[in-house]
């Protein structure tokens, strides 16, 4: 399981209506190029969002299912992407500094398909990398919220 945290300069309720807005998606979640919709009930469980990952013209179309929402703390997403495979990805928010600022921490793990076999430190190493800039831009987007306020 790869994990990375961050502290974000903005309140949990901030960040996570972030997280509860799936047309930004592809703004923050590195490797999603084109949010193709949302589900009108977004983010609550077993809602969706319809996405595209990867360069063009090798794109992969599929779609992420909520499986654990309980804001402004927590959201569990079933990541897809086929024929590739799955991932499980959960977010946890935690007021720190008396709420002025959220720690946010982001787990990833491989669930199912040929993204099982990256199961290893190596490929954890890259997805670590890859979440970490994930939550620099999840953090520019909140934190932009902020200052428009």
């Amino acid at each position: 399981m790869a994990i990375v945290e961050k502290v974000i300069e903005a309140p949990p309720q901030q960040v996570f209506d972030v997280l509860a807005d799936g047309w930004t998606y592809s703004d923050w979640v590195v490797g999603t190029t084109h949010m193709r919709g949302v589900d009108n009930a977004w983010p609550a469980v077993g809602s969706q969002l319809h996405h595209r990952a990867g360069p063009w013209p090798f794109s992969i179309q599929d779609a992420s299912t909520v499986l654990a929402s309980e804001p402004p703390h927590r959201l569990v997403l079933r990541a897809g992407l086929w024929p590739a495979g799955e991932a499980i990805v959960a977010f946890t928010l935690e007021p720190v500094d008396g709420a002025a600022a959220t720690r946010v921490r982001m787990a990833e793990d491989f669930a199912a398909g040929p993204l099982r076999l990256a199961d290893n430190k190596l490929g954890h190493l890259v997805l670590r990398q890859r979440n970490k800039e994930t939550l620099c831009r999840l953090a520019d987007i909140a934190t932009r919220q902020k200052a428009a306020r």
